[in-house]
């Protein structure tokens, strides 16, 4: 009998183990938000962007790799980065400048890795949006692609561009997750919607590429805005609507 509850009780202890060192993928992007690299502009940012709730949405798991398309100044950088350090693996691709400058000899962000640096984006003459000139991301079988606000500064061939991008980076059942401003169905560009991007048109786009669309979250639901704004306006910025749509790669 003692041997039976020795037994019972070493196997309890493994177990709350393993479960310390396995934090869920929640309380580990937690643990990167408190980190003291953060800005207060960017801590202000968390309860409007949700970070937890939208990568879980996706289905981050910490011993994926993961892409990250045109990373900006690192707002999501410096949590996925911390989060996937121990087991995964985190690239960020596109418009990387800011981040390699400020955050590659930031401690804990020696596997940070920048690929596709030969890409760029450009604005062909009287274009009100950015073109993309790339080949390829450099990397292949990816679990998961990620682009945060950025599929609105592109015209359609640089819509394209990246979208073909992600697809031949991903492994098949791999996860291409897309959020951004929402602008109305099929409205006119104008200056008050030119940072914002229809996402019945941005379905089409990605499924056009080879993607399904699997999954769709209200959770950046603004009711609120109207749509009408410009998304930097004082009315609106920091309570726009965005969508939120996760595709995959299919395995056939």
């Amino acid at each position: 009998m003692k041997k039976l509850v020795s037994l019972s009780l070493a196997c309890a202890l493994l177990s709350a183990s393993a479960l310390s060192i396995a934090a869920p993928i929640g309380d580990k992007i937690k643990t990167a938000m408190a980190s003291d690299i953060r800005t207060q502009a960017e801590l202000e940012r968390d309860r409007n962007r949700k970070p937890v709730q939208t990568l879980e949405f996706f289905g981050l798991e910490d011993n994926m790799s993961v892409v990250e398309l045109i990373p900006g100044g690192g707002w999501y950088t410096k949590l996925l980065v911390p989060a996937l350090s121990e087991s995964g693996e985190y690239y960020a691709a596109i418009g990387t400048g800011r981040i390699k400058e400020t955050l590659s000899d930031v401690a804990g962000f020696e596997k940070m890795k920048v690929i596709a640096e030969d890409a760029s984006s450009f604005r062909e003459e009287g274009a009100r949006n950015y073109s993309l000139k790339a080949t390829t991301l450099g990397v292949k079988d990816v679990d998961m692609v990620l682009t945060f606000r950025n599929y609105h500064n592109f015209g359609e061939q640089g819509r394209r561009k990246m979208n073909e991008l992600a697809f031949e980076a991903l492994k098949p059942g791999g996860i291409y997750g897309v959020v951004d401003h929402t602008a109305r169905h099929m409205e006119p560009s104008n200056d008050s919607n030119r940072r914002r991007i229809d996402p019945v048109m941005a379905i089409k786009e990605i499924q056009e590429a080879g993607f399904v669309m699997v999954d769709y979250s209200s959770m950046h639901y603004k009711e609120d805005d109207e749509l009408e704004y410009e998304v930097g306006a004082r009315s609106v910025s920091g309570n726009t609507d965005r969508w939120t749509i996760k595709f995959i790669k299919p395995k056939n």
